[in-house]
């Protein structure tokens, strides 16, 4: 296989060529410039990326990240116009969060394939002094050969500041240039009395002046850019999937929703009864560990917590000492009595304060039972259960048609089915969010039941893993 180094080049068929990226650590974005040969885009059309996914009627193409492999661009060197010259590879942060960098992406790989061709691969040096974006790799013309090469220079200012060198106007740059024209606006306008205009000049003797000069033609301006990251749409998760919902964490202003829906199944389970609660058990952000096992794993007992806390410098539970130096352990186990963090229909919550998510009540019929979330950045994990009130856990929560259905109110809504038919089973853990995600929130499919006859309540710890049968029993009264 290929490897090659910062500079070092290859030649590649004229067969369709699909990049794929791939990272550990923090996500990133991968996206394409087509560059003509002065080094500059022909329009903003020629960058591909997850708001403009195709370019040249599809010679190249931005594919998400899915079932099928990593996030990619596809290119057809053939399909390519004369005039574009190269194909740019790019990978950069969040353009939301000016605070990522690729200090904290371990490893970054591109990986170039072709049928009937050994891949290409490139590792870029690390990136430690504040780069947000990096460009990979070029697809570019040698005559009548392709070739790629390995390029790895970096971008402090992010894709922004990278699509603007190329020639690319971005909304956020418009934006500021608008703002700083606005401001200086006012002082064109206090322009002296008798000051002659521009065009125009006055002749010393009170001549004639000259005629003002001819205006320049008016063009349209170009359309900018949008680097935000666009929605997910509603979308379904399958078994053991997850999918990241973009937020801004520090919106005060963002709600969002988590029910649990169920429409209580066919006529006999309805008669036989249907009443299902929601519960969510949460870890707050000042608890939250990070870096230990994958979120929404399962453990078993004696399950000791080890990560970095989320916010280095707050007290732990387990000990009350700062968590200083932001390594080590967290809490040794959760709270597993009634004393535990959970929202419930004993015990709404509140929006207005801590823990800020709130249960808005509790319905003992089909139908849906919703609790919101505010407050993003105080949040760390939670954890969304179902519990069957139904005598002695009978049917399966499936059966009821139970489902969670979770949405930031922004065009993003996520739904989390259940896959599996159980019988006497009291709790399911359905879905959890993860809120220490640098996307904003991870949300996975769980879908993990109590054992046989077992009441005890799921307990979810503060590296977000999640034990089962190891909670308080508390039974509800009709």
């Amino acid at each position: 296989m290929p490897e090659l180094r910062k500079g070092e080049n290859t030649a590649v068929g004229s067969g369709r060529v699909t990049a794929e990226l791939h990272t550990v650590g923090d996500p990133i974005d991968l996206s394409a410039l087509l560059v003509a040969a002065d080094g500059r885009v022909r329009s903003d059309d020629d960058l591909v990326f997850y708001n403009q996914p195709s370019a040249e009627s599809g010679s190249v193409r931005h594919l998400a990240a899915d079932t099928d492999g990593p996030e990619r661009v596809e290119m057809d060197p053939a399909a390519l116009p004369a005039d574009v010259d190269r194909v740019v590879l790019v990978a950069s942060c969040d353009p939301d969060d000016a605070t990522r960098t690729f200090r904290d992406v371990k490893e970054v790989l591109i990986r170039a394939v072709q049928q009937d061709a050994d891949p290409v691969r490139f590792c870029p040096p690390a990136l430690v002094d504040g780069e947000r974006a990096v460009l990979l790799m070029e697809l570019y013309r040698r005559g009548e050969t392709w070739k790629l090469r390995a390029i790895g220079q970096g971008y402090a200012n992010g894709l922004a500041g990278l699509a603007t060198d190329f020639g690319i106007e971005v909304e956020e740059e418009r934006e500021e240039q608008a703002a700083q024209e606005q401001q200086e606006l006012p002082e064109s306008r206090e322009q002296s009395v008798g000051e002659p205009s521009v065009g125009e000049r006055t002749d010393a003797g009170g001549g004639n002046s000259t005629p003002p000069a001819p205006p320049e033609p008016v063009t349209a301006p170009a359309v900018p850019t949008n680097l935000r990251k666009p929605p997910l749409g509603a979308i379904s998760l399958d078994k053991g999937g997850q999918v990241a919902m973009s937020l801004d964490k520090n919106d005060r202003e963002l709600v969002v929703t988590a029910s649990l829906e169920w429409d209580g199944g066919s006529e006999q389970r309805r008669r036989q009864g249907a009443d299902l609660d929601l519960y969510a058990l949460f870890v707050p952000a000042t608890k939250a560990l990070q870096g230990g096992k994958t979120p929404g794993t399962l453990v078993k007992s004696r399950h000791k917590p080890q990560g970095v806390p989320l916010r280095p410098g707050t007290p732990t539970p387990a000990t009350g000492k700062s968590a200083a130096t932001g390594t080590g352990t967290g809490t040794e186990t959760a709270k597993k009595g009634k004393g535990a963090d959970v929202v419930y229909y004993k015990r709404l919550g509140s929006v207005k304060g801590r823990p800020y998510i709130r249960l808005d009540g509790d319905s003992r019929v089909p139908g849906r039972e919703s609790l919101r979330i505010v407050r993003p950045a105080e949040q760390g994990y939670v954890l969304l259960c179902a519990y069957s009130a139904v005598s002695n856990g009978v049917g399966s929560f499936r059966s009821f048609g139970a489902k969670i259905v979770i949405t930031d109110g922004l065009g993003s809504t996520v739904t989390v089915p259940l896959f599996e038919n159980t019988r006497t089973r009291y709790w399911v853990a359905i879905a959890l969010v993860d809120f220490t995600s640098p996307d904003g929130a991870a949300i996975h499919h769980i879908e993990a039941y109590s054992a046989r006859m077992t009441e005890r309540r799921p307990v979810l710890h503060p590296d977000g893993t999640i034990e089962m049968n190891a909670g308080p029993v508390e039974f509800k009264r009709r």
